[in-house]
């Protein structure tokens, strides 16, 4: 079978099955079709991230979870085929990606998931996909709540710290994210808390969380409620809330964050609309000369049913997504890829 025909058979299985259970919306009729799906998973996906390889971009590779009791990490190669699988986890949830963090006098790159049924985040070396956390390292220390759920790393630029922001499945209405600074322990990773921050609606969850290196901020959803953003530097010692928008534009429920960088300070900030089965799209910038301004820009529908997690980059990864890569987890237990042009020239037909 051509890669064609399994393309198009894995769409009609995703419409198939969104359309036996009335509760799930099908994909919209003009959906963005992806340029790949990767291999199924046992089973269930949930949030992707993507490594760009340092000296051949063609070679990155796509680190997702794959969310059950006996679930795992798994890296993928940039035309969804599976390259490893990571150790056994107890159910991993979210995963982030971050650069160049000192261990035993080493850079590495590393991969950060959270554990959910030990109560722990959980970190690996990139691209071997290797753990080095000494077992795992536990959060929400002390409060009854735990859970984790979703994660985000920070990388401060001054100083190149890597921080990771962790949410969970339910708790306090304040400090409902706790933010962690990674550091080498000889040939492992430990974490101390620095900060606990957000707000929290008490409607549902805190699943997806993202953070923009650049411009400083952390956004998370705080779903059926809207997306929240704080400054994402702890020593900035500033735990207001900065913004919170989305609140009308969503179905149900509000999901995986992306954000694509068209410079160091502009671009877009992508939600899932979870049961609408599309993308919202916002100005990364701001708007009208205030950064904390976030008015919907575009609606992109997408192949993806019930989407939980995504993740984007601009950086050439080759012929197939020279200005970038979006990837976004689907039912089915695949993760799908869209080069960014497909997704550029749906905001364009909107923004225009």
């Amino acid at each position: 079978m051509k890669n064609k025909s399994i393309l198009s058979f894995l769409l009609l299985t995703a419409l198939f099955t969104a359309c036996k259970d009335d509760k799930l919306a099908p994909i919209q009729p003009n959906a963005v079709k992806p340029t790949a799906v990767t291999q199924a998973l046992p089973h269930d996906t949930d949030d992707p991230s993507i490594w760009i390889h340092p000296t051949d971009t063609s070679k990155s590779i796509i680190v997702g979870t794959d969310k059950d009791t006996d679930g795992a990490l798994y890296a993928f190669d940039l035309n969804g085929k599976i390259l490893k699988k990571s150790i056994p986890l107890k159910r991993p949830n979210n995963v982030d990606i971050a650069y160049g963090l000192i261990i035993d006098g080493k850079k590495v790159d590393i991969a950060v998931t959270t554990e959910r049924e030990s109560n722990k985040i959980r970190i690996f070396s990139l691209p071997d996909l290797e753990p080095i956390d000494n077992g795992g390292i536990p959060v929400f220390e002390g409060d009854a709540e735990k859970d984790p759920m979703g994660v985000a790393l920070y990388t401060r630029p001054s100083d190149k710290k890597i921080f990771a922001i962790v949410g969970r499945k339910t708790g306090p209405s304040g400090n409902y994210l706790w933010q962690y600074e990674l550091s080498g322990n000889g040939k492992f990773i430990a974490a101390k808390v620095v900060r606990k921050f957000g707000t929290y609606s008490g409607k549902k969850e805190i699943e997806a969380i993202a953070v923009d290196n650049e411009l400083g901020f952390v956004y998370y959803c705080d779903e059926q409620v809207g997306i929240r953003k704080y400054k994402a530097d702890p020593a900035s010692n500033d735990n207001k809330e900065l913004a919170l928008f989305g609140q009308k534009d969503f179905k149900a429920d509000h999901e995986g964050i992306a954000i694509y960088k068209k410079t160091d300070s502009t671009g877009y900030i992508l939600v899932s609309n979870q049961q609408a089965n599309s993308f919202m799209v916002y100005p990364r910038e701001g708007a009208n000369e205030n950064p904390n301004n976030h008015p919907l820009l575009a609606e992109v529908p997408t192949s993806t049913i019930e989407c939980d997690g995504a993740d984007v980059t601009n950086i050439n990864l080759g012929p197939k997504y020279k200005n970038g890569l979006f990837v976004a987890m689907s039912n089915g237990m695949t993760f799908h890829y869209y080069a960014w042009d497909l997704i550029q020239k749906r905001i364009d037909s909107q923004t225009k």
